[in-house]
């Protein structure tokens, strides 16, 4: 206990001032086992998710490093290579090298694609300790020989269990490929299974390991309810709980993209101020609501489980699950974003009754019975209730409108002949 409360006094002044500056006053557990291995140059495998002080854990020490080893970085050639599956998540990365770094003259930058390649190209070119990069837009700089990382002292792989579930190990293996043999190497994943145990292996020498498990603890930090509601009043059931001037910044999770569009239309129409981030947002588009809803110039962020990931904002008052996730551990993510830090929250479960079987999956995953609030105008005794095949989520052909053409509903001819785009709603 006495080195998680002392931990940060091995930070030198330009970065413990930042800490305190940022409202840091006790690290969290993965900073408190992570910074001082790290301090010492060991190499790390950590398993812990965002939320948990992660990036404090890792960019803490690399300033530090930086700062005891002064270097003029070359044009191209960075010291410090930081690697991260998104856009959202490699931005909020830079943002915590530029808070804990103000103190000092760490130069740093993040590129990813979706935007223009100059702005980054130029920033590369001018030379910087520190570069936050995705994997595809890092290796098109690469191949056009903008980028060189023959001089990273530091590498750090984030998120790694979600960079292979989008398909990123060619990639990865293509980066590690150009590092030199000589560094410290991090690597970070929510999980620890054996395609991401085997591509760890590959990158740390003699690593210290850090598990963090926070899901159980966030868990029991949060007010659950679930509010049973058929499929055609959810939108009213939102509504009606937004008017709540308590509900000061909520994060509402959907299935569909599509569908986080027509949420936001209905809240725009009820002067509710909300913004949606997806996959097929711009990303100007999607960093500028995220920074609304950051400043609470937007009350509601309406985003799907894909384009939420590595989102990290303080001080959610409460998450709304207007649709059920497919997949029960999303349900801990979701609800985990509104008790960070030790710090409550409340979330609501929106369930009719063709998701009735995914809350029986969440429910058995967390090991309780999530509270119903039957109390609300707009309660469904037959989603409560429903059982069997009513319970289980329709076909997805069957799903919404205005997804194209039926292709079994044509001859194999026609179907040949005739253009068809498979469509992703995630």
């Amino acid at each position: 206990m006495e080195n998680n409360k002392n931990v940060f006094d091995l930070l030198i002044p330009e970065i413990a001032t930042a800490v305190n500056e940022a409202g840091y006053k006790t690290p969290s557990p993965i900073q408190a086992q992570s910074i001082p291995p790290l301090l010492e140059g060991h190499d790390m495998i950590g398993c812990a998710q965002t939320g948990t002080g992660k990036t404090a854990a890792f960019t803490l020490p690399i300033l530090q490093y930086l700062i005891k080893n002064k270097k003029r970085p070359l044009s191209g050639k960075p010291r410090v290579l930081i690697v991260a599956p998104t856009r959202e998540l490699a931005a909020q990365i830079r943002d915590s090298v530029a808070k804990y770094g103000k103190h000092t003259r760490i130069s740093h930058t993040v590129i990813f694609g979706g935007v223009g390649q100059n702005p980054q190209v130029k920033a590369v070119n001018n030379g910087v300790d520190i570069l936050v990069a995705t994997p595809g837009r890092l290796i098109d700089l690469i191949n056009q020989k903008h980028i060189d990382l023959s001089q990273i002292e530091i590498f750090v792989l984030d998120e790694a269990d979600r960079m292979l579930d989008m398909g990123f190990l060619p990639d990865i293996k293509r980066i590690i490929a150009k590092l030199p043999r000589k560094r410290q190497s991090l690597f970070f994943s929510a999980t620890m299974e054996r395609k991401v145990v085997e591509l760890a292996r590959t990158l740390v020498h003699k690593p210290v390991h850090v598990t963090i498990e926070p899901e159980k603890l966030t868990v029991e930090l949060i007010e659950q309810k679930v509010m049973f509601v058929s499929k055609k009043n959810k939108d009213k059931l939102l509504v009606k709980l937004l008017k709540d001037e308590d509900m000061k910044r909520v994060m509402v999770f959907v299935q569909m993209k599509h569908v986080a569009n027509k949420v936001v239309q209905t809240l725009d129409k009820a002067r509710i101020t909300a913004a949606a981030i997806h996959g097929n947002k711009s990303q100007s588009a999607r960093t500028n609501a995220l920074a609304r809803f950051k400043t609470g110039k937007v009350r509601v962020l309406v985003a799907t489980d894909i384009a939420a990931r590595g989102i990290d904002v303080d001080n959610i008052s409460h998450v709304i699950n207007y649709d059920m996730p497919v997949e029960p551990e999303t349900y801990v993510h979701r609800i985990g974003r509104t008790a960070r830090a030790g710090n409550e929250g409340d979330s609501i479960s929106f369930c009719c009754a063709t998701e009735r079987d995914y809350m029986n999956a969440v429910e058995r995953l967390i090991k309780t019975t999530i509270p119903v609030d039957a109390e609300h105008p707009l309660h469904c005794e037959e989603s409560r209730n429903a059982t069997g095949a009513e319970a289980k989520p329709e076909p997805r052909r069957n799903r919404g409108k205005g997804n194209g053409f039926n292709r079994n509903r044509i001859g194999k001819k026609a179907a040949k002949n005739r253009p068809f785009k498979k469509r992703s709603n995630k």
